[in-house]
């Protein structure tokens, strides 16, 4: 087992966004104690809430029936193997901070084994306004490329001029904890990022200097809280990977649960009275109904949309449904003969940076062995960006994310076999990559989301404040676990 598990269990630093130690006991010894008798519980959806949720609540004697739309568990765990032998690529989740202690822990009691993903690497490249340089050269000479910044911006860098803007919401946090969030969502809440960086005096140059580089530029509407948040969880350090490809863990929940998992059963209505609940169901071979003491629906709500209710959820509910925010996410992949970026320019690991429609280059953390081939993920994309090339024809994502690398790496037509790619938007299951709330939606949406409607409780990442996270798709899932578990 890797050293980042064995010391899973040691005291924390303080003053970390983390989970309850508590609930992350929950992966080994069970939800706790106070339950009452077996229930009958059906499971909305086979990602990574509904299978937490499902296995927690079999442990303890309950019957969950996890009812999954799809032919696969994993949900937004998506590990993509149409490519040679041995190789493998992430459409979805690829990544687990080392502070993700729930999502640790699982990988732990499977026996998964993980490794570093590459994150920061100042031998990769920045391609920007046709400029081509290294990231160390860039940190070194941040005027190399024009943004037309103000004076007192000149010679910064963007992560610099961030650090400076958020310096109060560290300072807070580092004094008080988790007790300043609520203070900072107070009075964050209101801003997207864009708003939050005119408001600390950045000029239009440095927020273009900032989205370009984060690779935000795209969500500058977004609500900055959602970035607060990973800065005070130190959700991007020192990255781990499950080895053999992230759908190992819904796979190993489903080796345990593949007696309680139906695939192929799409809900289409959940109905449900004093004592029980009913959902209707499509299958390939009709339709049915299927009846249980409680349900945890787990699908996104840009998909619960379309599910009949009777009675009718709430108001609030109804309204969380209709207007959270999903992002859009596109991944694009291409398999080459060989990682000719490790002999031609020294990466291994790590990001490049672009103004093209590709937006980043990912290379990947490790080779596969005894494979001289490799997969590349030419191009990941968020918002607007992503819906563009979402929009596109598979062939033609490929084609035109083919011209753009080309710009950056020649020598891609030398070696390049075949592209492989997911738009999240486009996916029926899934309909966005993730939450990502707007201004005050925190603050008018958040309590509505998670609350129960009824004997129907709600888990996924959305249901968290880890968005985009499996860490916060098993949070929920086990906090709906517990509710029902001791319910009367």
């Amino acid at each position: 087992m890797p050293e980042e598990l064995i010391e899973a269990g040691a005291p924390r630093p303080s003053h970390e966004l983390r989970v309850p130690a508590a609930l992350v006991a929950t992966a080994e010894h069970g939800l706790t104690s106070g339950g009452t008798p077996r229930k009958r519980v059906l499971v909305i959806g086979g990602g990574m809430a509904g299978l937490v949720a499902a296995y927690e609540l079999m442990r303890q004697g309950h019957e969950p029936v996890v009812l999954e739309a799809q032919q696969r568990v994993g949900g937004r765990v998506l590990t993509l193997r149409d490519f040679a032998p041995g190789l493998y690529a992430e459409a979805g989740a690829m990544r687990i901070p080392r502070v993700h202690d729930l999502t640790l822990a699982y990988c732990e009691r499977f026996g998964l084994t993980l490794r570093p993903f590459v994150m920061g690497n100042p031998n990769t490249l920045a391609y920007i306004q046709g400029v081509r340089t290294t990231v160390r050269e860039l940190n070194d000479n941040p005027g190399v490329i024009d943004f037309e910044l103000a004076e007192h911006e000149r010679g910064r860098t963007y992560e610099d001029l961030w650090r400076t803007a958020t310096q109060e919401i560290h300072d807070l946090y580092a004094q008080e904890g988790e007790a300043a969030l609520d203070r900072i969502c107070a009075e964050y809440d209101r801003y997207s990022i864009r708003g939050f960086l005119r408001e600390r005096g950045f000029s239009e140059g440095a927020i273009e200097l900032y989205g370009v580089m984060s690779f935000r530029e795209s969500n500058l509407n977004a609500a900055v809280i959602e970035q607060f948040r990973e800065i005070v969880g130190r959700a991007f350090e020192d990255m781990q990977e499950i080895e053999g490809g992230t759908d190992r863990l819904p796979t190993a929940f489903y080796r345990e649960l593949r007696n309680h998992i139906r695939f192929g059963h799409e809900v289409t209505a959940i109905e449900q009275n004093d004592n029980s609940v009913t959902l209707h169901v499509r299958t390939a071979s009709g339709r049915t109904t299927l009846t249980g003491d409680y349900a945890i629906c787990t699908i996104p709500f840009s998909v619960l949309r379309d599910v009949e209710t009777r009675p009718a959820f709430s108001r609030r509910k109804q309204r969380a449904i209709r207007e959270l925010n999903y992002n859009a996410s596109t991944k694009i992949l291409f398999q080459v003969r060989r990682p000719f970026w490790e002999q031609t320019e020294g990466i291994v690991g790590g990001t490049t940076v672009t103004d093209l429609p590709i937006r980043r280059i990912c290379y990947p953390s490790h080779g596969a062995h005894d494979e001289e081939r490799s997969v590349l993920l030419a191009s990941y994309t968020w918002g607007q960006d992503a819906l563009r090339w979402g929009a596109m024809s598979p062939q033609k994502r490929v084609e035109q994310a083919l011209e753009d690398v080309a710009k950056i790496h020649p020598e891609i037509h030398d070696h390049f076999e075949f592209g492989v790619t997911h738009a999240w938007y486009d996916d029926p299951y899934a309909a966005g990559a993730f939450a990502l709330f707007e201004p005050h939606q925190q603050t008018s949406l958040h309590d509505a989301i998670i609350a129960p409607e009824g004997r129907v409780h709600f888990a996924g990442e959305h249901c968290s404040l880890w968005h985009a996270w499996i860490e916060g798709a098993l949070e929920s899932g086990l906090k709906a676990a517990q509710a029902i578990h001791e319910a009367a």
